[in-house]
Formats: C-alpha cells, structure tokens, sequence
C-alpha cells in the first residue's frame, strides 16, 4: 500500500508543475470522472459492475462575459463478446457533443463511435485497446452579430443595415483517435487504472472559407484514477486529467469520497453520498456532490475561478455543471458478477 501512495503521489507531483505555455477554452468538463468518452476510446464499456452505461452532462460556463459557454453531452456504451471465461470482452460506445459559444451562437456539434477491447492479463492486471471515429460540425451565424455600422450613437441597433452579405455559416470535418489503459487490481481495496490517448490523429481541416487550411493539431490525453477501500462505508477515488493541444494545457486534479448509506445485497446496489474537490491548475477550484441511488449517479459541480479573469470580467465568470448516469446488467446471471477484484460495497 506504501508502494502505491507514494506511485500516487509522485504522479500528481510530476503533473502539477509541468509548464503552462498558453491557455485556450475547448470542450470540456470539471467532472472529466463522468465523461469516460471523452476521455479516452479505451474506456468503452470498461465497467466495473455493469453490462451497459447511459450518461449526459451539462455545462454552463462564464454567464457574465459577452461570450459565454454551453457544453451538453451524451453518451451511452456496452459490453459484448465475452470470452467463455468472462475476462475478455469488446466495447462499444456513441457519444454526442454539442458546444455554443457568443451572440452568433458559433456551435460544435460532434458525433462519434468507439470500440474497445479489454484484455486481463494474468490476476491483477488489465489493459484495453481502443479507437474512434468522429464528425464535427461547425456553424455561426454572421446576422446576429453586430457591426460599427449599426451604431446609432447610443447603441448597437440591430435593426440598421450591417452591410454584410454572410449568414449561416456552416463546415464540417471527420477525425480519428487512439488509446490505451491499464489497469491493476492486487486486492478488492485497491484499484489504479492509468491512460492515455490521441485525438484527431488524421490532423483534419476545419475552416469556415473555401480552401482554408486550418488543421487541428493532435489532442493528447492522459488520466489516472485511482479506487482506495478504506473501511465498509467509505471509498476514497483520487483522480487527475492532463491534456495539451497546440501549446494550451489543461490540468485537473482532486478525489471523491464515496459514503456507503445503505448496506448493499447481491440484487441492490449499496446508495452512497458523494463529495469531491478539484483544481483546474491555475484557473479554477470546483468543489462537487451528489448520490448514488441504486443504479443512478447524479452529480452537480461548480467551478469558482481562481485567475484574473473575474476581476479582468466584474466577478461571476464561475461554471455550473450537472451529470445524470445509469448503469444496468443484461440479466440476473450477470448481477454480481466479480470479473476482476475493484473496491466496492
């Protein structure tokens, strides 16, 4: 246990104090820990207790600014093909993103497929192999925008001429990612699971002009979560997300407690309380709840920002986040099913 605390520590170490070049908003969450997807294609249906998993999440983010933030996703994955002897199996997982941003509403719808395969290697090892494939669309509206032209000497009037001839503008791209896990699982207190993963390993063109030669640059992902049993009532979950595109990094760290509520049987879950608090490095603290009813997870989360951008704003530049998730089994011959050891109730 020593070992592994102090693995634990020395990798948070290393991932705090790497250098911040730029910062940069793209899609996201706080509560990365409810969007395995986005994540990483490897996580496709790597369950611990279920045969399937349905999840959303929604994201506000800087209401105060001119230009502030949406984010909805959903997500559904499922287990298929397991081996005779249950310690192999193949994932599958959609997911749909959507991304609104400022008055000309400049939106990223994306959709995207995922396969996995998860191999156990021996008694307390995993590692999975995963890939997806993806179809962003990108629009704004010039109309709602508004132009010096139609500043009438008190306000931007909206309803003066602006002179411009664009509207809906619209464009789309396909990319490819990539990535790997693994997972160690010595006893049924301790569970470590560390990935890592590539996004838009085809390096698409995204641009709103004929012939624009804008690519997206490849988006790098790493994560490392962490499952500690500490007693019958309490699972203490550290966790940390890094990610780097063209030079802008994103950083988060923190840990949930999960508090056993009820005592669990071979057909119910154990109901739990959730608590949690994360570090964006440098931009943001973001303090969590929520509860596990059975089967459901449901979680809010808000972010208070820590930079200068609330002073730099007038104050209120926070983000509010909620996620709902469901997990579920194909039948009772599968309900309790211990394919491998993981800390639960």
């Amino acid at each position: 246990m020593n070992k592994i605390l102090v693995a634990f520590y020395t990798a948070f170490s290393l991932i705090a104090f790497l250098p911040k070049k730029s910062k940069a908003q793209a899609m996201h969450f706080s509560q990365y820990y409810n969007a395995p997807l986005l994540l990483n294609p490897a996580n496709a249906a790597l369950t611990l207790d279920a045969d399937y998993r349905i999840g959303a999440q929604f994201r506000t983010q800087w209401a105060a600014l001119p230009a502030p933030f949406t984010t909805t996703s959903i997500f559904g994955d499922f287990q298929a093909f397991r081996n005779k002897n249950q310690t192999n199996w193949l994932g599958v997982g959609f997911a749909f993103f959507n991304d609104n941003v400022g008055d000309g509403k400049l939106n990223l719808f994306r959709s995207e497929m995922f396969l996995a395969y998860h191999i156990e290697i021996g008694e307390f090892n995993m590692i999975s192999f995963g890939a997806s494939a993806s179809n962003g669309m990108r629009s704004v509206n010039f109309s709602k925008f508004t132009y010096p032209i139609q500043w009438d000497g008190y306000t931007f009037n909206k309803n003066n001429p602006n002179n411009e001839n664009k509207g809906l503008e619209k464009s789309s791209y396909n990319s490819f990612g990539a990535g790997m896990n693994y997972a160690y699982f010595p006893n049924d207190a301790v569970y470590i699971k560390l990935g890592a993963s590539t996004n838009n390993l085809n390096r698409p063109t995204e641009s709103f002009f004929k012939g624009g030669t804008n690519t997206l640059d490849f988006r790098h992902q790493a994560n490392l979560d962490i499952l500690l049993k500490t007693s019958e009532n309490l699972i203490i979950n550290p966790s940390a997300y890094y990610t780097i595109q063209s030079g802008a990094r994103e950083i988060l760290f923190g840990a949930l407690l999960h508090f056993n509520v009820t005592k669990a049987t071979q057909q119910v879950q154990a109901n739990q309380l959730i608590f949690g608090l994360y570090n964006r490095w440098g931009d943001a603290v973001a303090g969590v709840a929520g509860m596990q009813i059975n089967s459901w997870r449901i979680m809010a989360s808000y972010d208070y920002t820590i930079s200068s951008l609330p002073i730099n704003a007038g104050g209120g530049t926070g983000a509010l986040e909620m996620s709902v998730r469901y997990e579920g089994i194909y039948n009772e011959t599968s309900r309790g099913r211990r394919m491998y050891h993981c800390p639960r109730f």
